[in-house]
């Protein structure tokens, strides 16, 4: 036993640990130069924000506050180098090479192979949707760097029977609870896992003790808000209604029904996230999981976690459900590795993994091709409410985001033109943008800006009954005038006047 185990030690820190930095160090290489380098638009400006004002709840619920991470990116305030929005952005970068390496990690220890565990870091390392999360400030690619240590966790314990791991992977689900609800998933099915061990004697109820309170020491961020509310609101059905669904999005969590628009958009999701012929190894792994799997709790559980964060963004009803898809491409991107593994046994040829590697590099010239296909192909994205100086296709289709600077020049100009405490009312998709440049840059503290979430210090009531006294006293703008973006009451009784990329607010004539 003490012999098997020096030679697995000294397997992992001559081969395995080499490999692994150096796909932690290529993909950190590949995210870092095409991660965002200022604040950007919709969520990824509020993460800014939020971190900014060290705002570890937020204003969306708690369910959508995400504690770990801004945790994590208040540390970003104390480095003294560069923009900060930038610096925030480099966090999702960092976590994604991270989560790409673990990913390697999980498969290279599983299959004992590295070609294959290539292949599936490849494959999910340039997958649209998570390269274009590894280049913004948001919270995925940190969940699925903790999923993936989770899953390596289970993976030894699998094997080796150590109680340790357990107690490991229930600190490590309570903090992936911490920074996302999607934990729940693996939390649901590692209970299940503890619930069998304990029935069957293989665990005892002191060992069951343990990982409980492991998990909830790593879950304490997300307790610690959950009894703050309690405590504040002494509303226990709202407290754990905004735990679960956040403010108002439980309809679409809970959505039981799906479209066949939706069908059709959700299937060109999964495929822009895996343009490649190696997509077909998916269905592979998927066979021979069983087969090559430790055990067959270990494939239930792969199996439990895929069908799960599958079938819930299937049906999720929120604009961006795309994104919702992520984990299952985590675990997509392993089921690959697996079926790549089977392949290269029945047929090993040096030209034959070549062919598979070229395959998983297709995404590269894809995505570089993608927004001019899509301008001839697909009109109604170029229609969609257009933002100043983004191109709807580029900043979408494309998950680099290299360059990308619309957002701040957006808000600079904005500041730059109106008139000394003049009002902007601001749609979320713009409004974290110009918060950002007036309070981290300092640019025009006079100006106040409004919106329904968040707005700048002392600013005004921005309503029906407010607006015709605010138009006395000041020039009133608005960052759009599409319906939907702009409130309805200005809509119906006001005119404007497009005043360089916002819009005076004027009497109807």
């Amino acid at each position: 036993m003490r012999e098997t185990s020096r030679q697995a030690k000294s397997e992992f820190f001559e081969s395995v640990l080499p490999m692994y930095l150096t796909v932690l160090a290529v993909a950190g290489v590949l995210y870092v130069f095409t991660c965002a380098p200022a604040v950007l638009w919709q969520d990824s400006g509020l993460f800014v924000y939020r971190i900014w004002h060290n705002d570890i709840q937020g204003e969306l619920g708690l369910a959508l506050a995400h504690p770990l991470y801004i945790l994590i990116g208040m540390a970003t305030k104390y480095i003294p180098l560069g923009d900060f929005a930038h610096r925030v952005n480099l966090l999702s970068a960092v976590f994604g090479a991270v989560a790409v390496a673990n990913l390697f990690l999980l498969v290279r220890l599983w299959l004992g192979k590295s070609v294959p565990a290539v292949v599936a870091a490849i494959t999910l390392g340039l997958s649209w949707t998570f390269w274009f999360h590894a280049a913004v400030a948001e919270i995925y690619t940190l969940f699925a760097a903790q999923m993936f240590t989770e899953l390596v966790v289970l993976l030894q314990y699998m094997r080796t029977k150590r109680i340790g791991y357990l107690y490991l992977l229930g600190l490590l689900n309570g903090l992936t609870i911490a920074n996302h609800l999607w934990g729940v998933f693996g939390f649901a099915c590692y209970t299940i896992l503890v619930i069998v061990l304990l029935a069957r004697r293989q665990i005892k109820m002191r060992h069951f003790g343990v990982i409980v309170l492991l998990w909830v020491v790593g879950a304490v961020p997300y307790e610690y808000l959950v009894i703050k509310n309690l405590i504040v609101t002494g509303d226990v059905g709202g407290t754990l209604a905004s735990a679960l669904f956040g403010c108002g999005w439980y309809r679409s969590v809970l959505n039981p029904s799906i479209s066949i628009k939706m069908a059709l958009e959700n299937i060109i999701f999964i495929l822009l996230s895996f343009p490649t012929p190696n997509i077909v190894f998916f269905f592979v792994g998927l066979w021979v999981l069983r087969k090559v799997a430790p055990n067959r709790g270990f494939a239930n559980i792969i199996i439990a976690m895929l069908i799960l964060h599958f079938v819930f963004a299937f049906r999720y009803t929120v604009p961006d459900r795309h994104v919702f898809f992520l984990p299952f491409y985590c675990l997509a991107a392993v089921l690959i590795g697996l079926g790549t593994y089977t392949f290269f046994n029945r047929s090993n040829r040096k030209a034959v993994v070549v062919a598979v590697l070229v395959f998983a590099l297709l995404p590269i010239p894809t995505y570089a091709l993608m927004p001019t296909l899509a301008k001839k192909t697909y009109k109604a994205l170029g229609q969609r409410r257009q933002r100043p100086y983004r191109d709807e296709y580029k900043y979408f289709l494309q998950p680099w985001k290299t360059g990308h600077r619309g957002a701040e020049r957006f808000a600079n100009e904005a500041l730059d033109m109106v008139e000394e405490n003049a009002i902007i009312y601001a749609y979320t998709t713009e409004v974290h943008a110009l918060l950002y440049v007036q309070q981290v840059k300092g640019k025009r503290p006079d100006v106040k800006i409004v919106s329904d979430y968040d707005s700048s210090e002392n600013a005004p009531v921005f309503s029906r009954e407010t607006i015709a006294q605010l138009m006395n006293d000041s020039a009133v703008y608005v960052s759009s005038t599409v319906k939907g973006y702009c409130p309805a009451f200005l809509l119906d009784n006001y005119d404007f006047v497009q005043t360089g990329v916002l819009w005076r607010v004027v009497e109807r004539k």
